[in-house]
């Protein structure tokens, strides 16, 4: 018999013949998925030993990541925001970038109090992170999730109703506003939120193995210059947002003056504020329309 300790030694050495970054922390998570135990029990049971059974599961998936697949796909878990996202191929993988993005979102609402149940868009629900993160911490909302993608709208579903929160949440099928103005909410919007994709067309296929090759290009590329989805949105998103309405945009690592110059140059927009993310990288612009 195969104890942990041995197990984990292996994984991580067969890891480390591929250009990942933390070889240790995946063989560690995917080893805790196998035994459904955290981190801790690895170190304070290592020289338990494995059924042949786990151990046969664990190399599936050794394998699966020796072939670049992630390790969130390969669990079908994230976390994001403190909650635990189901995720599987097809749908982006929620980032800690991101969290900045919501956080933004969250404390704006704060702000403004709790005299109305507000009204948001989420446009592109991937995983439904966004979507699924404001319902539950802003309970004075109704979240209208869109996205062209039905697998996407399809795992939103899943994680609303996992996390309790799909009673205040309406998924609708379509590209970016055209539901939203099927829908008639012009003018009824209190925030409108997007993680759009924004990577340059040419440069998906240089990125790391993980999203190159097994996340979904429709949720990564953003046009020849990866500005194509912000010049819509930004176009667009007045027309749905009350006066003094939040638009808040998750964006590049480089794209953020840009975002705010396309904001200032549209001249219906107020109050435009970059974002740093904690490694000071301007991560989120945030406006609001003005009264």
């Amino acid at each position: 018999m195969v104890r942990i300790k041995d197990a984990l030694r292996e994984a991580v050495k067969r890891l480390e013949t591929i250009n990942i970054m933390t070889p240790l922390l995946d063989a560690e998570v995917l080893l805790c998925h196998v035994l459904d135990m955290d981190r801790l029990f690895l170190y304070v049971h290592r020289d338990r030993e494995m059924t042949e059974a786990q151990l046969h599961t664990y190399k599936i998936m050794i394998d699966k990541r020796l072939q670049g697949v992630p390790v969130q796909y390969i669990v079908n878990k994230q976390e994001f925001m403190g909650l635990d996202f189901y995720v599987e191929e097809g749908v982006l993988i929620p980032r800690p970038d991101t969290e900045i993005l919501v956080e933004s979102v969250l404390a704006w609402a704060k702000e403004q109090g709790d005299q109305h149940n507000l009204i948001i868009a989420d446009l592109g629900t991937g995983s439904g992170a966004i979507t699924v993160s404001l319902a539950n911490y802003l309970q004075n909302s109704f979240v209208y999730s869109v996205d062209i993608s039905p697998k996407a709208l399809s795992i939103g579903r899943k994680n609303a109703k996992r996390l309790g929160v799909e009673e205040r949440i309406g998924f609708l099928h379509g590209d970016l506003f055209e539901p939203l103005r099927e829908k008639g909410l012009e003018s009824c919007l209190d925030i409108l939120v997007s993680n759009p994709p924004y990577i340059p067309k040419k440069e998906i296929d240089k990125l790391q193995t993980e999203v190159a090759k097994y996340e979904p290009k429709l949720a990564l590329d953003g046009g020849e210059d990866g500005l194509d989805f912000y010049r819509r949105i930004i176009d667009e998103a007045y027309v749905f947002l009350k006066n003094g309405g939040l638009i808040a945009l998750e964006v590049g690592h480089d794209q953020g003056e840009t975002i705010k110059k396309m904001m200032e140059h549209k001249n219906i927009y107020a109050d435009i504020r970059k974002i740093k993310d904690l490694s000071d990288v301007e991560r989120v612009v945030i406006a609001t329309v003005r009264k």
